[in-house]
């Protein structure tokens, strides 16, 4: 990259604000940054380098590549194509990279929406959560043009460890859905299993020194095993935000005709737990679930 590249970075949530960081300090671009609360940008602005944006329209303006981090698909409506959103201002020829978990329909609609103005857009949700965003490793599934993505992998490598090309347009957003159902189903099993060993009195370190160095090893059992058996869940991936990607899996899943009764069970105790107030509480909460329904 023989020069700077004028970079817009949109969302300052959990992921976005260490994200954004990195970016900063790679040096590798004229960084603008905005948030929808202005607290949280004056805040990273404290920590980082970045000319802090009052509008969408200041943030966009110019910029060679507009990368988003927000939460939901009402999120990115509202930031791209509403009456007050980037859409006009964004320039012809840049490229819109995504990284927040969305459907595969509003990805396929914002790719469609941006081709008119000669914009490749990349959908390119990302794994790891809030550490994983923190200590600049995160894991990113990316769908849409392969160039672009090429073209713009130095600044994606600033806050993660690898990039994998899942396909068009839309794709990254189904690699994401796969990992969910994956993590929705480890923390079933990962759940019944510590209550099983609890009930019959198993030392659990040293239970979990052994079969974490077997099959049933996992990233869920090494980071959450002990504070499941603690029941230690105000940290991590928040349960609302869970229930918000399995529910577009389930959606998907009714076009593809798959049949996904465990992820639907997981979904429904996730809205269970929600209802019994662990809405921001880490999704590894679901082992509460018998407990509190007893």
């Amino acid at each position: 990259m023989d020069k700077k590249r004028n970079v817009a970075f949109i969302g300052l949530g959990t992921m976005g604000y260490p994200m954004a960081g990195h970016l900063s300090k790679s040096g590798l671009v004229n960084l603008r940054v905005f948030n929808r609360t202005i607290e949280k940008a004056t805040k990273w602005s404290q920590e980082y380098d970045g000319e802090i944006c009052l509008s969408l329209e200041q943030a966009v303006t110019e910029a060679d590549v507009v990368i988003t981090c927000t939460g939901r698909d009402e999120d990115m409506l509202e930031i791209v194509l509403s009456d007050n959103g980037m859409y006009p201002h964004l320039k012809e020829g840049s490229v819109f990279i995504d990284h927040t978990t969305t459907s595969f329909k509003l990805a396929k609609q914002l790719n469609q929406s941006l081709q008119s103005k000669d914009i490749a857009f990349i959908d390119a949700p990302v794994s790891g959560g809030e550490a994983g965003a923190i200590n600049g490793v995160l894991s990113v599934m990316a769908g849409g043009d392969y160039s672009e993505l090429e073209r713009n992998s130095l600044l994606v490598e600033s806050y993660s460890k690898n990039i994998s090309y899942m396909g068009e347009s839309g794709y990254g957003q189904l690699a994401k859905m796969v990992n969910q159902i994956c993590i929705a189903g480890l923390l079933q099993g990962l759940s019944e299993g510590l209550l099983f060993a609890e009930a019959e009195n198993i030392d659990m370190d040293s239970l979990l020194s052994a079969i974490s160095g077997g099959a049933a090893q996992s990233w869920q059992m090494v980071n959450r095993g002990h504070t499941m058996h603690k029941r230690e869940f105000d940290f991590g991936f928040a349960i609302k935000w869970m229930v918000k990607d399995l529910g577009y899996c389930i959606d998907q899943a009714k076009d593809n005709e798959t049949n996904l009764p465990f992820t639907k069970e997981v979904y429904d105790r996730y809205v269970n737990l929600i209802d019994k107030g662990h809405k921001y509480s880490d999704t590894s909460a679901l082992m509460l679930f018998d407990e509190l329904n007893n």
